[in-house]
């Protein structure tokens, strides 16, 4: 077996806004396997800024990938443990060469029966009337819950855009989450989050920024609203230190995105955690290609989840690879009479 990788660069449709800026193009590698005529391929998806293995050698490191495949797929993701984008691309590369079709990682009804995932409609940052656009269009398109990012605006900005969406749709309608980011400061978070609470969300994930445990630990405590972790997870390499995190946070919800947490292995060991602490989850997407949300949305079928699901993010990009992936009603389905875009892959992989 021979193992090589390619990078790509994913360009934004329009400048996409967060609490740590904007928001242009998207950095992700493609680790690739062939053999006798057979492939497989996996993405590495690295998130600039955010990714613990955004480090000066993350190239380097998966020129030691390639050279040492004979090592197998364990033996690799255990060596790898503070890369844990390449973890993820090893585990889905491994995957689908092993697979009769290598884009049918998971075959399940996702993939061969028509059955979907419900997701959120992700609406970004930007001014008043481009957020209050976002929302009329996924409203529009049939979501019944939607993710707003938070923390770059003035508070009553933000304040009034949500209050001008619980005016025409109650939280039985619509179902609301919000995303700091980090973004607020520890000595004013809970004033906040406390003021958000009069809207009916669902949850605010990650209001102060991570590393700040006992800080979190008692807004988690006070909150009037359910508070998600997110970027607090990442880093986080032993169980034990989960598992510590956790018993000592004792949040909501934990939001897990395989690129960043260690792929399906890293991501399974905080599933098992959490349901022992009776803490909530879903799965996200780290904005990936059509190759890595496929390898998530496919394992996350099969874990029976009945929240929506953080995964309609593959329409974001003007150079992404046409995929089955599609979404529809504020669901994400696998539609196999809708073919990949085979020869540019085919073109990444030689």
């Amino acid at each position: 077996m021979k193992a090589s990788f390619k990078k790509y660069i994913l360009d934004f449709k329009r400048p996409s806004g967060t609490s740590r800026g904007i928001l242009t193009q998207k950095e992700t590698w493609y680790l690739i396997l062939a053999d006798k005529g057979r492939f497989g391929i996996g993405e590495c998806g690295l998130l600039r800024g955010l990714s613990i293995d955004d480090l000066p050698d993350y190239e380097s490191q998966l020129n030691w990938t390639c050279d040492n495949i004979h090592l197998g797929k364990e033996a690799l993701w255990s060596s790898l443990t503070r890369y844990p984008s390449i973890q993820f691309g090893i585990e889905q590369a491994f995957r689908s060469f092993e697979s009769e079709d290598p884009f049918t990682l998971f075959p399940s009804d996702f993939t061969h029966a028509g059955k979907s995932i419900d997701i959120n409609g992700l609406i970004w940052m930007g001014d008043k009337a481009f957020m209050l656009d976002q929302i009329a269009q996924k409203l529009e398109e049939g979501f019944k819950c939607l993710k707003m990012k938070i923390g770059a605006l003035n508070f009553d900005t933000e304040i009034f855009i949500l209050e001008s969406i619980r005016n025409k749709y109650s939280p039985e309608q619509i179902e609301l989450r919000v995303d700091a980011n980090g973004a607020f400061e520890s000595s004013t978070a809970l004033h906040k989050i406390n003021i958000l609470s009069n809207y009916g969300l669902h949850s605010i994930e990650q209001p102060i920024k991570p590393g700040h445990v006992i800080d979190m630990k008692l807004l988690c405590k006070s909150s009037a609203l359910p508070i998600a972790l997110d970027e607090e997870l990442i880093g986080i390499f032993d169980i034990a230190d989960k598992e510590e995190l956790l018993r000592t946070i004792r949040p909501h919800f934990i939001i897990l995105k395989p690129s960043l947490v260690g792929g399906y292995k890293g991501t399974k060991e905080w599933i098992d955690l959490a349901e022992t602490y009776q803490i909530g989850w879903w799965i996200t997407s780290a904005l990936e290609s059509n190759i890595g949300l496929n390898a998530i949305a496919q394992w996350t079928f099969n874990l029976d989840v009945d929240i929506p699901q953080g995964l309609g993010t593959g329409g974001l990009f003007t150079n992404n690879f046409k995929s089955p992936l599609t979404v529809e009603n504020g669901k994400l389905f696998y539609r196999p009479t809708k073919k990949w875009k085979t020869d540019l892959i085919q073109e990444l992989c030689t």
